[in-house]
């Protein structure tokens, strides 16, 4: 096997604690550059923007574990014949401690009670709950289970937004495309989780964001291109939101000159929701190598045709 991955010796050292009988690494780098044979690899651990660069050269690749939640660049992809596994089941406690920061922040209004300090006044400012608000989450995947969760250990009211999957038992209420208009209007936050795909690119645009509600907050935590940069800086300036919160942009690293770095009431956060980190993803491969050598079905499969 082949490791290529930003964090390919820290992977190393984990997998040799794991005693995976017969697994050879061949080479774990950061650097596609740095490796020579990729044509002789049957299993690639890998960052997926990393494994793009390299994908057409490994003609013997049967299965790769990606280290990432999103894995556009291998979608994107001409080759399609190996087992492409993604990672679940380990991201939403950290995504709904992300969620609820900022969903804390602005209920309690914390930046009011920071400039009455400033200002030396005793005398607090406007404050709300979350106890009976409405959160929205477009994309009820194993994350927005993981907030639906929490949200109703707040006691808030959940609405779905979702193409395919209605089993969550967290929420209230689901919405198909068809009802977006009439799911945007009855929020009080929304909060973006969709992967990148050809359905969801742009969708959260000049349509749906008219339709929230002038107090809504909008989190975005999925990808960047599901949302209209310029329709949401608009409603923004035009305070037609209350404000945004945005992890993810369509282009990362964020260009310097980027209206998003000015943009009053918007909240960057950099792509830190909820990272990657080797000890779980090296988990993950473990158990899935155990299935593999034993000819059983791989978890977390993802679907080309479906892009997730």
């Amino acid at each position: 096997m082949g490791i290529l991955s930003r964090d390919a010796r820290h992977y190393q050292s984990l997998l040799e604690h794991q005693n995976l009988h017969e697994l050879q690494i061949v080479f774990a780098e950061k650097d596609p550059a740095q490796v020579e044979d990729f044509e002789h690899i049957d299993i690639l651990l890998t960052d997926p923007d990393l494994a793009a660069t390299i994908i057409e050269h490994c003609t013997n690749l049967k299965w790769l574990q990606s280290t990432w939640a999103g894995n556009k660049p291998l979608f994107d992809s001409t080759k399609r014949d190996y087992q492409l596994c993604g990672v679940k089941d380990v991201f939403g406690s950290r995504m709904r401690e992300y969620v609820f920061a900022y969903l804390l922040h602005f209920a309690r209004n914390v930046e009011g009670f920071i400039e009455a300090q400033k200002s030396r006044r005793w005398q607090a400012p406007d404050i709300s709950y979350l106890h009976g608000r409405k959160l929205g989450i477009m994309g009820v995947g194993s994350i927005g289970n993981a907030v639906a969760k929490t949200a109703k250990d707040f006691a808030m009211e959940v609405h779905g937004f979702t193409h395919s999957s209605t089993d969550c038992s967290y929420v209230d209420h689901y919405y198909k495309l068809d009802e977006l208009e009439n799911f945007a209007s009855k929020l009080d936050y929304l909060v973006c989780l969709l992967p990148d795909t050809q359905n969801t690119r742009g969708l959260v645009d000049k349509v749906l964001l008219d339709a929230l509600p002038e107090h809504c907050v909008l989190i975005n935590a999925g990808r960047g291109q599901c949302i209209n940069d310029g329709a949401l800086i608009a409603a923004l300036q035009s305070n037609r939101l209350r404000a945004a919160v945005v992890d993810v942009t369509s282009e990362e690293p964020l260009p310097f000159e980027h209206p998003f770095w000015y943009t009053a009431n918007l909240y960057l956060s950099q792509h830190t929701a909820a990272i990657s980190e080797p000890e779980d993803i090296s988990t993950i491969f473990a158990a899935n190598y155990h299935r593999y050598v034993n000819k059983q079905g791989l978890h977390y499969l993802l679907d080309f045709t479906k892009a997730y």
